[in-house]
């Protein structure tokens, strides 16, 4: 029976997603990709699949969910089913440099940015950008690994701790680190646009005076064994009702060539009102609590917009196979 299947490895990240399923009469099939065996000889079964495959999978203990998620994918994508954030999603999810590649073909300003392999790089990227620079893995999620550095004395100091430090997650999981050029805003604010089925749904005002580290699910707490409420304190996270930007277009464009049918993309605007995207997550979480504040029931929040939306090209796959 033709269904929808959710792809991940973080069972708290679903179960917003499968309340929003039970209140549109609907159930998804889970397919938690940690470890497993893949049959390349067997045909999938049918149907519509989301992949909510994350950078940060590997802080749980899923080192290579997200080469085994793209494995399936493949493996999907292979046999004509329809996969919401397909290869194309999940390659722009573990790669911030392939990030900004695909942001700028579209338009989209981004920081400066030097990538390197090992820390004895970093020292001359970031002169040649200048001081103050921000520090980040480019594969991480929640805002890993990031530093804002505001002299070459500072990054020294920075270095010594990321070589001594015994914390496996205090490395990029792909080896490569991001130099990037710090952009100060005005205010201590980020912007997350959320997007589902290639349009804009709504902005959120991410407040940065806390630190980088943002995720809307769990105020991004990596320790071992956090929970994820998707819950946070205060005004962390505030829905922007009316919300307009002239990227907001360029943006939709972007989603949609690159095949992420549910995404966000974080952008900050600095001092002269230039804004640069400097994050695409194409595994998006909401806030509840900040939809709550704004009011927002039903299919007009996250989450049940991504379930109406699946709900609507599953019926659309099963009017095909009839």
């Amino acid at each position: 029976m033709s269904r929808i299947h959710v792809l991940h490895e973080n069972d708290a990240w679903v179960v917003p997603l499968r309340a929003a399923f039970a209140a549109q009469g609907t159930e998804a099939t889970e397919w938690f990709l940690d470890t497993g065996i893949l049959d390349l000889t067997q045909t999938p079964p049918e149907g519509v699949f989301y992949n909510r495959m994350s950078a940060s999978s590997h802080t749980r203990g899923h080192t290579y969910a997200p080469e085994y998620a793209g494995a399936v994918i493949e493996w999907l994508e292979g046999h004509g089913r329809t996969v919401v954030n397909g290869r194309r999603a999940l390659q722009l999810e573990v790669s911030k440099v392939a990030q900004y590649q695909a942001l700028a073909a579209h338009g989209i300003p981004t920081p400066q940015t030097i990538a390197v392999v090992g820390l004895q790089g970093i020292p001359e990227a970031a002169q040649k950008l200048g001081f103050p620079v921000i520090l980040k893995h480019n594969r991480a999620g929640k805002g890993l690994g990031v530093r804002l550095v505001r002299s070459a004395e500072a990054l020294a100091q920075a270095l010594e701790i990321i070589a001594g430090d015994p914390d496996p997650h205090a490395q990029p999981r792909d080896g490569i680190w991001l130099v990037q050029r710090y952009i100060e805003a005005p205010e201590p604010f980020v912007t997350r646009a959320e997007f589902i089925g290639g349009k804009f749904l709504y902005a959120v005002r991410v407040d940065t005076s806390e630190g980088f580290e943002l995720c809307p699910a769990d105020a991004c707490q990596i320790g071992e064994g956090a929970a994820c409420p998707a819950v946070a304190p205060g005004e962390k996270f505030r829905i922007l009702e009316g919300f307009s930007h002239p990227l907001v277009p360029r943006m939709e464009a972007f989603l949609t060539a690159n095949g992420i049918g549910v995404g966000a993309i974080e952008f900050i605007t600095d001092r002269e009102g230039r804004t640069f995207a400097y994050d695409v997550n194409t595994n998006t979480n909401y806030n509840a609590e900040a939809e709550r504040k704004a009011g927002r029931t039903g299919a007009r929040t996250g989450m049940g917009a991504v379930a109406a939306h699946l709900i609507g090209l599953l019926v659309v796959a099963q009017r095909k196979a009839a």
